[in-house]
Formats: C-alpha cells, structure tokens, sequence
C-alpha cells in the first residue's frame, strides 16, 4: 500500500515553490537584455500580454491536471485517459523532457557555483579575463564543484515537499527577491544608470518584429516552467481546497515581477560602467552574458567602489542567480522524481539514488562535451552545424519539445479530459472563477487559438534548429 500523497503545507508554500521553479536563470540575465534588444518597453507589453493570454491559461491546465489526478504527469495522463496509449506516450515526454533539461541546467548551475565561489574569494580579476571561462570549463575544479550542486539538490528534495522543497523556496525565494531589490537600489545610485532605465523602459515600436513577437512568446512560455510537467506535479501536491485560478496567477505575477525588476539591475548597470554601450553587441545567450560579459562590468565597478567592493557586488549578483537556478533544477527533477515514486511505488530516498546516478552520468557526458572529449564535443551534425552532446539536449528538448507539450496538454484537457471536468477542477476551491468571464477565456483559448500557437512554434522551431530555415523571419 502507497504512502499518502505529499502536500504543500500551504498555499504560500506552494505559490513559492512553483514560482522558484519559474524563476530562473533566464529571469534574471536573458529576459532582461531580449527586452532592451527588441524594443524596450514595448517589448515588455508584448511579453506581458502573452504571460496573460496564453501562458496563464496553459498553466491553470497543468495544474488542474495535476491537482485532479493527484499523480505525476505520466500517471496523470495516464489516469484521466482512461489508459489510452497514446496519451501514456504524452506522459512519458512529460517526464523524459525535464529529466533531460535537468542535466544540461545542472551544468549551468555548476559554473555559476564556481564563478560564486571565485567571486568570494576575491579572484574577480580573473573571472574578467576572456580566455578565463573556456579554461574553466575544462577544468578539472568543474567536477567538484558537480558534486556539491549535486548534494545540495540532493538534500532538498529528499526533505520531501514541505520539509524540503516548501522549506527552501520560503527561504531562497524571499531572500532572492529582498537582494535583488538591494542590487537594483545599488546600481539606480551609479552615473549614467537612468540611461539604462531609459533605454529598457520606452517603447520603440520599430523594433518590433514577427521574429521580436515570437521570441517574446517563447521567452514567456519557457520563463513560466510550462511543458515540463513541472505545474502538473507540484499541482498534485496542492490541498484541494486551495483555488488553481489566484495560485496560477501570484505565479505568473511573482515570475514577471522578478524578470522585470532583473532588468532594472542589469540594463542600468551596463550603460553606468559604458556609457557607450551599443545594445545591439549586446549577446542573446545568457551563458555568454554571465560568464565572460557581466565579469568585466562588475570589474569595472573597483574605479568607484574599490576591489573588494566590485567582488562584493560580483558576489552577490552570482549568488542572486545561483538561488534562481537551484529552486528552478529542484523543481525540474522533482518530476522525474514524482514519476518513480508513483509509477515504480518507490521511497523518496530509493528514487532520488536512481535518477541521481543516471543524472550524475549524463550531466558527466555534457561537462566533458565543451572540449575534453572529441567523441562527446562533436556529437552530431545537423543545419550545416557540428554540434555537442550538450547542443543536442538544448536544442531537443528546451527549445523543441516544451511548446509541443503544452500543445499536447491543451488538445488533453479539452477534448481527452472534457471541458466540463476542466471547469469542475478549477471551480473547486474558487467558487468566484465559476462563471466568469476568465473561465469563458480559458474554455475558448485553451481549445482554439492556443494549441495552434504552440504547434506552430514547434514546427517553426524543428525547421530553424535541424533544417537552418525558420518559418518566421
């Protein structure tokens, strides 16, 4: 006989957790610096129209979806289908996708702990150096550091919901937010910073795209965690009597609050230490801004505030995202981790040695892929390009394979599922979403324009990724 289900001890706990799992590195580097490249303000209102009218909608599905089974997304599928074989594949996808994102953020998240690590220990000067971030990568010091991420993840989630996961994101989570606030107040007081402000904050409608509409959609769908099963999961370990509707939404308002006022750090930070700063140089790739573009700015900083100071501020800017990228791996592995629970009737201990072994191998190919093993390093070729093992799991599975899920969880819901079970769950524990003219909004989109959308930018995706030939500009 199973153990009881798991709980979020409450719904703050809850609204926490998911956001931790929202708020991410992304957040806090690459939304910032997508916005101030496509139009600034104006950029900021496409993203938060999508937030609502898309993203909101598709989250409200994985949640009822997973507070109504009360199982994993494999179980939930596979529960609410009756069985159906196909939609046990869906489940299955819903699984593979975040185990494989998982490894490629793990090995983020160790360079970002290393660069922390050297930021306290006042080498700041050689974070700096250009050449500094492909010699670290190839460092045999990436292995330890490895571990520690690995054992930190490791004892949160076997803490279990609420003495682990709910205890770490009412930690991280606040104190996340109170730093940066603090960074933000910092950076607002240096020369030249309001031009920073300036810049990410009017609108410049020119600039704004079919492509800049597209990015800002993905940017939104990917920043909310949607379509890696993660909303679905922790919607399991959601009290019944706590409403989806207010949850989903202090979700979607924590996780855009933080992007935003992420922005407000980095933006004025890089026009204050250059005042020449040309936005279009700046890079998309977050990985590129935080490891060699941000050290030379905090370097900078040492004229007015001396060395230790601009380690200090280094410091805590990397402290800042390593929060945000530990809450978001906890809740990507917690839903492999649910799966074996459920699925195999596993201990939360047993489980978490399993996925941990085969994390702990993959993560291992994925470090060694950046140049320490050719095999590895040049692992397939596809759109004219040779890419690593790490490429792959990056473009399979975070840009690919996300909006196909949420596609798959909107046609389930409303044609699977039924709309009237759909409304039923939400309704539960918000009695004012019943009748509403949100629920009327979320009944259309979810089974209209919404699905259209996200199969739309999968397809466009697989033909830019693999083929070299988007179907948007």
């Amino acid at each position: 006989m199973s153990a009881p289900r798991e709980q979020f001890g409450s719904k703050l706990g809850f609204i926490l957790a998911a956001a931790g799992s929202a708020v991410g590195i992304g957040n806090m580097v690459g939304f910032p610096v997508a916005a101030t490249k496509n139009g600034g303000g104006a950029f900021l209102l496409i993203y938060a129209i999508f937030v609502l009218v898309i993203c909101l909608p598709v989250m409200l599905a994985e949640m009822a979806v997973g507070r109504h089974s009360q199982k994993d997304p494999l179980g939930a599928y596979n529960k609410l289908s009756g069985g159906a074989a196909g939609w046990r594949l869906a489940g299955w996808l819903s699984i593979i996708t975040p185990f494989m994102i998982a490894v490629f953020y793990m090995v983020i998240t160790v360079w970002i702990f290393g660069y922390l690590f050297h930021s306290v220990t006042g080498d700041l000067n050689m974070l700096a150096d250009p050449s500094t971030f492909g010699s670290f990568i190839n460092s045999p010091s990436v292995f330890i550091f490895l571990g520690i991420v690995t054992a930190l993840v490791y004892l949160i989630l076997l803490g279990g919901v609420q003495e682990g996961i709910e205890k770490a994101a009412k930690l991280l989570m606040p104190t996340l937010f109170f730093m940066l606030i603090g960074m933000v107040i910092f950076v607002l007081t240096l020369d030249n910073a309001f031009a920073g402000v300036e810049y990410y904050l009017i609108p410049d409608f020119s600039k704004i795209t079919a492509s800049t509409v597209s990015s800002a959609l993905s940017q939104a769908f990917f920043s909310l965690s949607l379509g890696m099963g993660i909303m679905i999961t922790y919607g399991s370990y959601l009290n019944r009597s706590n409403g989806v509707p207010g949850a989903a939404k202090m979700v979607a308002l924590t996780d855009t609050a933080v992007a935003f006022i992420a922005g407000l750090m980095i933006i004025p930070a890089v026009f204050s230490f250059n005042p020449d700063t040309n936005t279009s140089e700046l890079s998309d790739s977050s990985v590129s801004l935080i490891f060699s573009f941000l050290p030379k700015i905090f370097l900078a900083l040492q004229a007015t505030i001396g060395y230790l100071g601009a380690s200090i501020v280094a410091s805590v800017f990397f402290l800042l995202v390593f929060f945000a990228a530990i809450t978001s791996l906890v809740s990507i592995l917690e839903v492999p981790n649910a799966a074996l629970m459920d699925e195999r009737d596993m201990t939360r201990k047993s489980s978490l040695m399993v996925l941990g072994v085969a994390m702990l191998v993959l993560a291992l190919v994925s470090i060694t892929s950046f140049g320490m093993v050719d095999f590895f390093t040049q692992f397939v070729g596809y759109a004219g390009q040779s890419k690593s093992f790490f490429d792959v799991l990056v473009d399979v599975f975070y840009d690919t394979i996300l909006p196909f899920n949420g596609f798959l969880i909107c046609i389930f819901v409303i044609y699977r599922w039924k709309k009237a079970n759909f409304n039923a769950e939400l309704d539960h524990g918000e009695p004012s979403y019943e009748g509403s003219f949100f629920e009327k909004y979320v009944d259309f989109s979810v089974g209209t324009f919404i699905p259209v959308i996200l199969l739309l930018i999968f397809i466009n995706t697989v033909a830019l990724k693999f083929f070299g030939q988007g179907l948007i500009g």
